[in-house]
């Protein structure tokens, strides 16, 4: 497909075309030439030009829905080509989150690969939402409360999370006792994982502020907070361990994240499926624990 076309798509998916410029590795000035190239050669608009905010025309939400049929349905082309119709084998695209893809998913690699020796796996780790269509990836591992109805979601289990913090940060800077306590600490979070939902008993509290440092990297949050930076809330897969050692403990300990968050593993909603897919999933069930992920000393709190 045009290069311009899968240019236009990743800018509706990341909301501005810096962002679209970013994921195809596209600077901005030149991902802003490309569309006006693009809409000149239709000879229609496709996206409103503005400073503040980032719409499309509604001739723009048009060809964007066009073109993601489009390359839905190259993709099942490649799909049937490859042959990949009855047996898991050929390409086989997997993203999945950085921290739990190299958590969790990499050390399982190597046996699936042994069972099924005939696919070609591709591995893409990131920590934002990568566009199925476009990145032509066949199962996305995604954390998140809500999946689009254009994909087909198969929850692996919840992604408890919670407040946390490094006993020396907590030393310094104080305990806090209550919600409202927290707008005088330093608060990490990576981009997007603001604003915090947290369940305080049968209350639902919403804590919007910006991160202390701000950051694409989830792993990075991860080790700032560690290093005694500040407060944030993280998945109990992924530092439950620091917990159980004591080089992290449980900040308000009765609040925690939404229960809606959790793991999936997801894919396009497409009359034929790669049989590399129901496998992989199938095989993520068999081998991952996510019973063991709440299984935190909850001795290692503060207060």
């Amino acid at each position: 497909m045009d290069p311009d076309y899968d240019l236009f798509v990743a800018a509706a998916l990341h909301g501005s075309l810096a962002a679209g410029g970013r994921a195809l590795g596209i600077s901005a000035t030149m991902a802003s030439r490309r569309i006006a190239r693009l809409e000149q050669r239709l000879g229609a608009q496709l996206i409103h030009r503005s400073t503040r905010r980032f719409a499309l025309t509604q001739a723009g939400e048009r060809f964007h829905g066009e073109l993601q049929q489009i390359q839905a349905q190259l993709h099942q082309a490649e799909v049937r080509v490859s042959g990949r119709l009855d047996t898991p084998s050929g390409p086989f695209r997997l993203s999945a989150p950085t921290s739990f893809g190299r958590l969790y998913i990499a050390p399982l690699l190597p046996e699936f690969l042994v069972r099924h020796p005939q696919v070609a796996l591709s591995v893409d780790l990131s920590d934002g939402f990568v566009d199925l269509v476009a990145g032509r990836i066949d199962c996305a591992i995604r954390i998140a409360s809500d999946i689009p109805s254009s994909l087909q979601s198969h929850r692996l289990g919840d992604s408890r999370r919670v407040l946390c913090a490094a006993p020396a940060y907590l030393a310094e800077a104080g305990i806090p006792r209550t919600i409202d306590d927290l707008s005088a600490h330093r608060l990490l979070a990576a981009d997007g994982q603001m604003p915090w939902r947290l369940l305080h008993g049968h209350r639902h509290v919403v804590i919007d502020r910006p991160s202390h440092v701000r950051t694409n990297s989830s792993e990075l949050i991860r080790e700032l907070t560690l290093s005694g930076m500040g407060v944030a809330l993280r998945s109990l897969w992924d530092v439950g361990d620091a917990l159980r050692g004591g080089r992290l403990v449980r900040v308000l300990p009765e609040c925690q994240g939404s229960s809606r968050v959790g793991i999936h593993a997801v894919h396009l909603r497409a009359t034929i499926v790669p049989p590399a897919v129901p496998a992989f999933i199938a095989f993520l069930r068999e081998r991952l624990d996510p019973a063991a992920w709440d299984r935190v000393d909850q001795s290692r709190r503060c207060g």
